[in-house]
């Protein structure tokens, strides 16, 4: 029995933004491979991660299965840092055996069969190998095209393989798996989403999270007024959301009778806009507990009436801390299209009593002025209320 040149399966990590960092780079480097066993903690093996010049090598046990290797390659792609994720074999560091390893890599595939155009891409990391890189796609290629035949096109070929020579170690793979690129989470400090069940809200999570920032995620409830079923729809999303991130707190805030409240002040045109306000605010009450440094929102400019330029100028005026917009410039069908991506569509345009039902009135201001806003909460003493409300928060935690 002939034994294989292909060596043990793993995993080569391509970091993206990581790589332009400076003087504070070894920072985002540990953070993100901090992130990576953190996500690889239940996976089954002891995954070794090992950090080379702008990729990250994870090794699995001896013996471990191709199975697990693309379980572990597919995990590490939902975590922001990285932009391809190569399910790779790591072989022994001669000439020879690298071009062993390549033969049988490509040995019964089903696009070799059908005579696909290949070419052959060599990065020779350790400067000290006996080839370069152009000398090796070229011995590589070679003896590829002699076996199977394969026409070569080096500017667009239907197949490429890759060969990386490092220090200790060569790698040879096909394809790979896109990254969610940015930077790795917590790398840009803490932020709380304001989470309702639409598509808009998940979406700007994703995007802040694949800033580097870790989100908590806060929702409000029509409770009393309404059922839970906006609650197990934000569980839901956060629960799709928390791949990104890990170890991710949904917190409720009973909102029902301050809404009973806004309606009753008899300013219905600009109740919607309150509503916001008073939201904000609460938020900002929360954000002070868990040590959130911002606020988020899915906004998107002129998508609605509350968020015109100069309602969304009014609701800034309500709070202190920033309010951070990641899709303010995005259209509804670009949002749609990454909350698809992102795995949250099905979820959002799911059925449920969303707390804004409520209280819709039939028309909303367009244009209203922070003075009128704020002789409303005067009277509703919305301050106080905020802080009321904060403290009716609960939290409802992830299940394993």
């Amino acid at each position: 029995m002939t034994m294989s040149a292909l060596g043990e399966p793993c995993v080569l990590l391509k970091l993206g933004e990581v790589v332009l960092k400076g003087n504070n780079r070894e920072l985002f480097e540990q953070r993100l491979q901090a992130n990576l066993k953190a996500a690889l903690k239940d996976i089954g093996v002891k995954v070794d991660v090992r950090q080379r010049h702008g990729v990250i090598a994870l090794f699995l046990p001896e013996g471990t299965g191709v199975e697990i290797a693309d379980a572990v390659a597919e995990r590490v792609s939902h975590v922001p840092g990285l932009i391809w994720i190569h399910r790779a074999w790591k072989v022994a560091k001669d000439p020879s055996t690298i071009t062993k390893a390549a033969i049988e890599l490509l040995a019964d595939r089903d696009d070799v069969k059908r005579g696909v155009s290949f070419a052959v891409r060599s990065r020779r990391r350790d400067k000290r190998f006996p080839l370069t890189s152009m000398q090796l796609d070229r011995s590589v290629g070679g003896e590829l095209n002699d076996i199977y035949g394969l026409p070569v096109d080096l500017k667009n070929p239907e197949l490429v393989v890759s060969i990386e020579v490092d220090r200790d170690e060569a790698f040879v793979f096909t394809g790979g798996l896109p990254g969610q690129g940015g930077l790795p989470v917590g790398s840009s400090g803490r932020g709380l989403v304001l989470m309702s069940g639409g598509i808009d809200s998940p979406v700007a999570a994703y995007r802040m999270m694949r800033r580097g920032m870790r989100v908590d995620f806060l929702h409000f409830s029509g409770i009393p007024f309404s059922t839970s079923e906006s609650i197990y729809k934000a569980y839901a999303l956060v629960r799709a959301l928390d791949k990104f991130q890990g170890k991710s707190r949904l917190w409720v805030v009973p909102f029902g009778k301050a809404q009973q409240s806004i309606k009753a002040s008899g300013q219905e045109r600009l109740a919607i806009i309150t509503q916001r306000r008073l939201m904000l605010k609460t938020a900002e009450e929360v954000a002070h507990r868990l040590r959130s440094a911002a606020l988020i929102t899915g906004d998107s400019l002129g998508q609605v009436a509350s968020q015109t330029l100069q309602n969304i100028t009014a609701q800034d005026d309500a709070v202190d801390l920033p309010i951070l917009r990641p899709l303010i410039g995005f259209d509804k069908t670009e949002i749609m299209a990454e909350a698809r991506r992102i795995g949250t569509l099905e979820i959002s345009e799911l059925p449920d009593e969303d707390c804004c039902t409520l209280l819709a009135p039939r028309r909303v201001e367009l244009a209203a002025k922070v003075a009128d806003l704020k002789q409303i909460e005067r009277r509703m003493d919305a301050e106080d209320l905020a802080v009321q409300l904060a403290g009716s928060l609960q939290e409802y935690k992830l299940e394993d």
